[in-house]
């Protein structure tokens, strides 16, 4: 601290012995400063000396004699920094100077009658370089400027006082293991905040203080590079490097910081995987499963990562076929997993080689040699007491329905695979067989009938055969044993259909006439064989027909003769003898009968009986039923066709029953003459006896209330007077329709029981009536009562006639 402080002031007397020299000529214009400046400094406008008003230009109006200060001054006295002058200052303290700008009061100071500056505070040239601060000359009395203002600048002049700084420390590293020397490893950058325009102070040098002879840093840009070849990542991983960085060049005096710079050594795959010993022995029980696990060997690899996955492989030979080896990714073991059962009765050792080799190799390193190590495994199979061993897995036995109690129908065999080879016992799970159908020889192992079998209710028996060694009675193995139950022969079989067939009465000799064929209700259908044959007795007496068998379940009839007459025997019997290839065998005995009847020449039916005819011909048993379902159909159609023309004809005549609107309102046709008798019941005018009181008419508006009427003259003539009356009225009326039409009338004679059924009489007591109870008469009375309320409302006459076409 001492030199630095006397340092210091050396160099402040240095430069204030400069300041003397700088007064003696015109200062240099400060780093910055403007031309108009300059002129300013050059002006001078004031008022004239002798009183006369006015101004005039001096040759030259400031002068100062500093520009500089040094910075981290640490003397006892105020740091002088310049002194300011004017011309028209003439040493009487009339001139007072002012001083403004940056830091001007806290930082720098000027005395107002000499101009003379200071420093009022050590001042940091990295915090501020320089001060930009302006100056005047006033009147001292009255403040009145006597020159224009004028702006300097204050340079802070830079010291070493700061040391080079590493920002981006601590560094970390990387670099391959067996680099050659010279490889680039990183790159280490130091700061200086010391003025690098001024001196050495801002000049840095790097060196290594700690982290030879493996690293070496370049002294002028920082790059670290291998100082060393062939570094080991397996002898040495980690790298600790400590930077120097020294300013003033590396000089002595020069300030220096340091930084840490961790390296790694990457791995490169330079060394193959090596087992720990060449010889591994294992032990493996004969009953371990096949895919599992029997043992484990290992391969070390000094690399890491991917430079360290190992590869097993077994080399072909003696007992490589039993295992496998795949390599497991949590620790790198090769695994030895068993690929078939063992038996340690069959083999007892199995001896081979495993190779370990690198996945991933590097050509650089291929030199060094063969990237594997191989070591050998034996495995000893150890012997496990096991249970005894069926020679089948499963065993199917067949016996017949109603077999005896006690028939051997097969037997079953297990054996002790174990050296010991201890006796075997045999039993049968009861659980699985409760009906107990079954027993077994428990030495021998021959399974027998306990009872009768029928297959109709139980086709099939499920029996668990339990084998068990003596010496170890825990240790058992089971099996499945099938008993299927076959069907005894008990019916016999027959003729597959009732033949009737015919021979034609022109056929030859040795002619076949029918094939036929036989069923049995046996099971199963399939694989059953028929046989058939004339019985003895018949084979010599029958000189007509004989019976030959084809071999195919099927056999034909032949003629033995010809010149058949109808005439002579039209019908003839053929006993047939039917046999088949049952346990055991059944027969039976059919007949045939055979017609005689009249053939062309080509062997087509002429006549025969009513049942020969159809079935020669050709019509089959589908024909016959697809004529009969044509002329059902026939048949349905006819039906159908006459009901719906009767449906037709109710609908249109009781379309007007139904309604009597349709009668008032609708017309279709023309009038149907007498017949149309549906709009009023003529009944009534030919016997008024019949008329009920108070019966409404449905053509007119119904009456509340009518008075009675006398009763209407039976006398005929009467009732011909009046229709005729009323045809000439109706045959002279030109506002009749111009098309015919049928008029229906009402008698209005005295003494009608009926009273008058005309509308036209009661035409003025309708038009005084209210017909509002017609709404209440239900839907059928809609139309009606919106007609008459119609009429009702407008007031107006009008008369209803009823015509029907």
């Amino acid at each position: 601290m001492l030199t630095r402080n006397c340092l210091l002031l050396f160099l402040w007397i240095l430069v204030n012995a400069g300041s003397v020299l700088s007064s003696l000529r015109p200062p240099a214009a400060p780093p910055g400063r403007s031309r108009t400046g300059r002129e300013h400094a050059r002006s001078l406008v004031g008022p004239m000396r002798n009183g006369a008003a006015g101004f005039q230009r001096v040759k030259r109006g400031w002068v100062w004699n500093q520009f500089f200060v040094l910075e981290e001054y640490m003397g006892s006295d105020l740091q002088y920094v310049g002194k300011l002058h004017t011309d028209l200052d003439r040493g009487d303290s009339a001139v007072k100077y002012t001083l403004s700008g940056e830091g001007a009061g806290s930082i720098f100071t000027i005395d107002q009658t000499t101009g003379d500056i200071h420093a009022l505070r050590s001042l940091d040239r990295e915090e501020k370089p320089y001060y930009t601060l302006r100056a005047q000359a006033v009147d001292g009395n009255n403040n009145r400027p006597l020159e224009p203002e004028s702006e300097f600048v204050i340079k802070v002049q830079d010291i070493n006082d700061n040391e080079p700084k590493f920002l981006e420390g601590p560094y970390t590293a990387s670099v391959p293991e067996m680099s050659p020397v010279g490889t680039y490893v990183t790159q280490v950058t130091a700061t200086d905040a010391d003025d690098p325009t001024y001196g050495n102070s801002a000049r840095v040098v790097y060196s290594i203080l700690h982290g030879q002879p493996y690293f070496s840093v370049d002294p002028k840009t920082g790059v670290i590079k291998t100082a060393l070849p062939n570094m080991d990542r397996e002898v040495k991983e980690q790298y600790q490097v400590l930077i120097q960085a020294k300013d003033m060049g590396g000089q002595l005096g020069g300030l220096a910081g340091t930084a840490t710079v961790n390296i790694t050594l990457s791995d490169v795959n330079d060394n193959p995987p090596r087992f720990s010993k060449s010889f591994f022995h294992l032990r493996v029980p004969e009953s371990s499963a096949v895919g599992s696990a029997v043992g484990r060997i290992k391969a070390h690899d000094l690399d890491i990562g991917k430079n360290a996955e190992v590869e097993y492989t077994i080399v072909p030979g003696d007992g490589g076929a039993m295992f496998d080896i795949t390599t497991s990714s949590h620790n790198q073991e090769g695994i030895i997993i068993l690929k078939r059962p063992l038996d340690y009765e069959t083999k007892k050792a199995y001896t081979f080689k495993v190779d370990a080799s690198n996945a991933h190799l590097d050509a650089r390193f291929q030199s060094f040699g063969a990237f594997k190590d191989t070591a050998t495994v034996k495995i000893n199979v150890l012997d496990v007491d096991e249970p005894p061993v069926f020679n089948k897995p499963l065993y199917v036995m067949d016996v017949y329905e109603d077999t005896p109690a006690g028939t051997i129908i097969g037997a079953v065999t297990a054996q002790d695979l174990d050296a010991s080879s201890s006796p075997v016992r045999y039993s049968i799970d009861w659980k699985s067989d409760m009906d107990s159908y079954f027993d077994i020889d428990p030495v021998e192992g021959t399974i027998s009938t306990n009872e009768l079998l029928d297959r109709e209710n139980i086709a099939q028996h499920n029996v668990s055969v339990v084998a068990t060694k003596l010496n170890s009675p825990v240790l058992t193995s089971r099996v499945a044993v099938t008993v299927h139950v076959l069907d005894i022969n008990e019916f016999p079989p027959e003729l597959s259909n009732p033949y009737e067939t015919f021979v034609c009465e022109n056929s030859k000799i040795g002619q076949v006439i029918q094939t036929f064929g036989a069923k049995d209700q046996d099971l199963p259908t399939s694989g059953q064989q028929f046989s058939f044959k004339s019985p003895k007795e018949d084979l010599k007496n029958n000189k007509n027909f004989t019976i030959r068998d084809f071999g195919n379940n099927t056999a034909g009839i032949v003629t033995r003769r010809s010149g058949f007459r109808r005439r002579v025997q039209e019908i003839f019997l053929l006993p047939v003898v039917i046999e088949d290839n049952g346990y055991p065998p059944k027969s039976s005995t059919g007949t045939l009968t055979i017609r005689v009847c009249g053939c062309e020449s080509d062997g087509s039916l002429l006549t025969c009986s009513a049942e020969a005819i159809f079935l020669p011909v050709g019509l089959s048993t589908g024909a016959l039923i697809a004529i009969l379902l044509c002329i059902i159909i026939l048949l349905v159609i006819v039906v159908l066709y006459v009901g719906l023309r009767r449906q037709k004809k109710k609908e249109t005549l009781m379309s007007s029953k139904e309604d009597i609107r349709d009668n008032v309102i609708h017309y279709d046709d023309e009038g149907g003459g007498e017949e149309d008798t549906h709009a009023f019941d003529m009944g009534t005018l030919r016997n008024p006896k019949v008329v009920k009181e108070n019966l409404y008419r449905r053509d007119v508006k119904p009456e509340l209330k009518r008075d009675p009427r006398p009763a209407v003259s039976q006398d005929s003539a009467d009732l011909r007077d009046f229709i005729n009356q009323r045809l000439t009225e109706h045959d002279t009326d030109k506002s009749a329709p111009p098309y015919d039409s049928l008029a229906t009338y009402a008698y209005e004679g005295d003494g009608s029981v009926a009273e008058s059924l005309s509308s036209i009489e009661s035409l003025a007591v309708d038009l005084e009536e209210d017909y509002d109870y017609l709404n209440d008469w239900g839907p059928r009375f809609k139309t009606l009562a919106g007609i008459f309320g119609e009429q009702s409302d407008t007031q107006s006459n009008s008369t209803t006639t009823e015509n029907t076409h």
